[in-house]
C-alpha cells in the first residue's frame, strides 16, 4: 500500500495541480560564470561558519535564479538530520513562482518541483523543491504543510521584501531568530533552517530593517560592475531634458520617493507625454521592444493613448489585468509581435524578457533601487533575438534641481543639469566621471550641491550673529575693503553706518528690482521724554546693482552733504574712539536687549564678554540689534537647522540603499 503523502502527490498531478520536472527527460548542464562561482563559495563558506541567515545582492540579469537552484543542489542536509532533504523557494508573484520552477525542472530532472499558489496549484509539501508565493505562506493551512524538520534551506527571492511583517510571520517558522512580527504568536523554537534571500536591490530606503530577517551580506555585484564586465549587455544612455517642474511635488514619509499622485499631477500631461513619445521617436523608433515606466494607471493608459496617436502599436499591462491576459501580453511582448509595453509597477521586478532592447523611464523617482530595477529589465544578454545593445532614456527636471532625484548621471556621479547625455555607454561616462574629479567639478553625492546647505556644521557668519567680537573685527572684508567708514553688515543685504548724532544711513537689498538703495535717516532732536520718534522719515540717497557703487556714492552724499563742515575722522574704523572700553550706557542696552544666541553664552561668558568689549564693538553690536540681525539670525538658524535635519533624513534614506558585504544592522 502507498503511503499517504505519496497517494497525494498521485492525486494532485492526476488533478493538473502538480508541476512535476520529472516529465523533463533531458537536461542542460549547469555552467555557472566566473561570479556565480564566487557567489556559491561565498555562501557555502558563510554556512560552514556556522550563519544560517544569508543575503546575496545579484544585479538583474546576473542568473540569480540559476545561482540558488545550483546552491539547492550543493546544499547536504546537516548531519544532525539527514531526513531535511527538501527545499523551499518563496517569491512574491506567481510569475516568477513558474519561472523559478520551469528552472529547477529544466536545470535538475530528477528533482520533483510543485508550486505552491492560490487556489490552481497546491503543493503536497513533499516534493524536493517547493515554490511558493509569500501571499499563499501567510494563510496558516498552506504554511503548516511544510514541516521545517525536512528543509535543508529556504530560498527568498526579491529578498528586500523580506523586512515586511508578512515576510517575518511565515520566516519565523523556519528560523529562531527571525521573530514573529505579532508578539502573541506562538513561534517555533528548535529550528534553524538556512535562510538565503537574493535580491538585484538588497537595500530597503523605507527604513523597515533587513537586518530583523538576515544577519549578513555574503556577496555583492553591482550592476554597473557587470555591464563593464560584459556579464550584461552593452548599454547606450540618453538623458533628455523635460520641462518638467518637481519642486512641489510631495515626498512620501514612508519610503522617501514621490507620491504617485502628486507626481503624476506633473508628469502626466498631454504636452509631456508628447515629449516622451516623440523623444522615442526621434532615439528608439528603431528598436524591437521597448519597455515604459509610468506613475500610475492614469499615465499607464494616456501615455499608451499617446503612442496610438503617432500610430504606434504601444499595449499596457497593469495590475488589475487579468492573469491570462496579462501572460499573452508578456509572451506577446517576448516574440516581437508589438514594439511597445507600457507599465506601472508590474515589470518592475521579476521580469525574465531578454528581447528588451530600451526602456523608457517615464517616471522621476529617488530611489537608486527602483531606478535599477527598471534600467535592469533591459540589461539581459539576448543574442538569439539579435539584440546587441538596451538603450535607456530617462528625463531630467529643467526647471529646477530637486535633490535626491536619480537618473543615469548620478549613477556616474555626475551633475544631470551640466552634462548632455547623448549616446552615452558605461565607459564614456567613467571617462566624464574621472575628468570631472581631475578638474575637481562637483560631483553629485546627495544631488546638486549649490543648492543645497552644507549639512555637517552650521557657521553664523558676522552679518547675522550681533555679539560675536571675533566675527565682528575679522569677517566682513568685503565691506571694509569698499569703504574707510564703520559700515556694519547686518545681514540680508542690509548693511548701516550710524552718523554719530546726525542719524544713520542704512542700505537694503531690493530683490525685486535686483539693485540696492540708500537712504538717509536724520534725526529729529525729539525730547527724550516723549513718544515722538528720534528719527524724521528716511530720504533717499542712492541706488545701484552694485554694491561698491552704492557705498561708495553714498560715502559721498555723507561727507558732502551730511558732514559738510564737520570732520568724518569719527566715522572712520580708524577713530581712536572705537578702541577705548565700552561704556555702562552701552553695556546695559545689550544686557538689557540681551537674548541668547547659538553658541548660547553662560553667566560668567556674558560677563567676560562685556568686560573685554570695547566701545566701536558695541556700537557696532547695537547697531545690528537696532537693524534686525538677531531676528534674522533667529530665521536664519530656523532654514539652516530644518535643511540640516532634511538633508541628514536623506543620507539616511541614502545609505539604507547601499549594498555592502558584511554584517546587518
Amino acid at each position: 500500500m502507498l503511503c499517504a503523502w505519496r497517494r497525494t502527490s498521485i492525486l494532485l498531478r492526476i488533478a493538473g495541480r502538480r508541476y512535476n520536472s520529472t516529465a523533463v527527460l533531458t537536461s542542460e548542464p549547469v555552467i555557472l560564470r566566473p561570479y556565480q562561482e564566487q557567489c556559491l563559495d561565498a555562501c557555502m563558506d558563510a554556512l560552514r561558519a556556522g550563519h544560517t541567515r544569508l543575503g546575496v545582492s545579484l544585479p538583474t540579469g546576473a542568473g540569480k535564479t540559476t545561482v540558488f537552484i545550483s546552491l539547492l543542489s550543493r546544499l547536504a542536509p546537516p548531519a544532525e538530520n539527514e531526513k531535511a532533504t527538501r527545499s523551499l523557494i518563496v517569491v512574491n508573484s506567481i510569475e516568477l513562482a513558474r519561472q523559478s520552477a520551469a528552472q529547477v525542472a529544466r536545470l535538475f530532472p530528477n528533482w520533483t518541483v510543485e508550486i505552491e499558489q492560490g487556489g490552481k496549484y497546491i503543493a503536497s509539501g513533499y516534493a524536493d523543491v517547493t515554490v511558493a508565493t509569500y501571499q499563499t505562506l501567510s494563510k496558516e493551512n498552506r504554511l503548516l504543510k511544510f514541516d521545517p524538520a525536512a528543509l535543508k534551506a529556504v530560498i527568498v527571492d526579491e529578498a528586500h521584501h523580506a523586512a515586511a511583517k508578512s515576510y517575518r510571520a511565515l520566516l519565523s517558522r523556519f528560523h529562531q531568530d527571525i521573530k514573529h512580527p505579532n508578539p502573541d504568536a506562538i513561534q517555533e523554537t528548535a529550528h534553524k533552517v538556512p535562510i538565503i534571500g537574493f535580491s538585484a536591490t538588497f537595500g530597503r530606503h523605507d527604513g523597515l530593517a533587513l537586518g530583523s530577517v538576515f544577519e549578513r551580506i555574503v556577496y555583492h555585484r553591482d550592476f554597473l560592475e557587470m555591464i563593464k564586465e560584459e556579464w550584461l549587455c552593452d548599454v547606450r544612455f540618453t538623458t533628455v531634458r523635460a520641462q518638467l517642474n518637481l519642486q512641489n511635488v510631495t515626498i512620501s514619509g514612508k519610503n522617501g520617493d514621490f507620491n504617485p499622485t502628486s507626481l503624476a499631477q506633473v508628469v502626466n500631461t498631454d504636452t509631456m507625454n508628447d515629449v516622451v513619445v516623440k523623444a522615442w521617436i526621434d532615439r528608439a523608433s528603431n528598436r524591437r521592444s521597448t519597455l515604459v515606466f509610468c506613475v500610475n494607471i492614469d499615465h499607464v493608459k494616456a501615455l499608451t493613448q499617446t503612442f496610438r496617436k503617432y500610430g504606434i502599436d504601444a499595449r499596457y499591462i497593469f495590475s488589475e489585468t487579468p492573469p491570462v491576459q496579462r501572460q499573452a501580453l508578456v509572451a506577446d511582448f517576448k516574440t516581437g509581435l508589438f514594439p511597445v509595453l507600457v507599465n506601472c509597477a508590474i515589470l518592475t521586478e521579476g521580469a525574465d524578457i531578454p528581447n528588451i532592447d530600451c526602456v523608457l523611464v517615464a517616471r522621476p523617482t529617488r530611489s537608486r533601487n527602483i531606478f535599477a530595477q527598471m534600467i535592469g529589465r533591459g540589461m539581459r544578454l539576448s543574442p538569439h533575438t539579435g539584440k546587441e545593445d538596451c538603450r535607456i532614456i530617462d528625463f531630467v527636471d529643467s526647471n529646477g534641481r530637486v535633490n535626491g532625484v536619480v537618473s543615469v548621471p548620478t549613477l556616474f556621479g555626475l551633475d544631470p543639469f551640466s552634462l548632455e547625455c547623448e549616446d552615452e555607454t558605461p565607459q564614456s561616462l567613467d571617462i566624464r566621471m574621472k575628468e570631472a574629479e581631475e578638474a575637481e567639478l562637483p560631483v553629485i553625492g546627495l544631488g546638486n550641491a549649490s543648492s543645497i546647505p552644507e549639512p555637517k556644521s552650521i557657521l553664523y557668519t558676522d552679518h547675522d550673529d550681533p555679539f560675536s567680537i571675533l566675527q565682528v573685527n575679522s569677517k566682513s572684508v568685503h565691506v571694509n575693503e569698499l569703504s574707510p567708514y564703520t559700515w556694519v553688515a547686518c545681514g540680508g543685504g542690509v548693511y548701516v553706518i550710524e552718523l554719530l548724532k546726525q542719524g544713520f544711513v542704512r542700505i537694503d537689498r531690493n530683490s525685486e528690482m535686483e539693485r540696492y538703495e540708500s537712504y538717509f535717516t536724520p534725526p529729529s532732536w525729539a525730547d527724550p521724554s516723549t513718544k515722538a520718534s528720534p528719527y524724521l522719515n528716511s530720504r533717499f540717497v542712492t541706488a545701484g546693482p552694485d554694491l561698491e557703487q552704492v557705498i561708495k556714492g553714498t560715502d559721498h552724499y555723507i561727507e558732502n552733504r551730511i558732514f559738510k563742515t564737520v570732520s568724518t575722522s569719527g566715522l572712520r574704523r580708524t577713530a581712536k574712539w572705537r578702541s577705548a572700553a565700552a561704556s555702562d550706557a552701552q553695556k546695559k542696552m545689550i544686557e538689557k536687549r540681551w537674548v541668547k544666541s547659538p553658541p548660547e553664552m553662560s553667566t560668567e561668558e556674558q560677563r567676560a564678554y562685556l568686560a573685554v568689549l570695547k566701545k566701536g564693538d558695541a556700537a557696532t553690536v547695537i547697531t545690528r540689534m537696532k537693524h534686525g540681525s538677531q531676528g534674522r539670525l533667529k530665521k536664519q538658524i530656523k532654514v539652516m537647522k530644518k535643511a540640516a535635519e532634511a538633508i541628514s533624513k536623506e543620507e539616511q534614506r541614502r545609505s539604507r540603499e547601499e549594498v555592502k558585504v558584511g554584517l546587518l544592522a
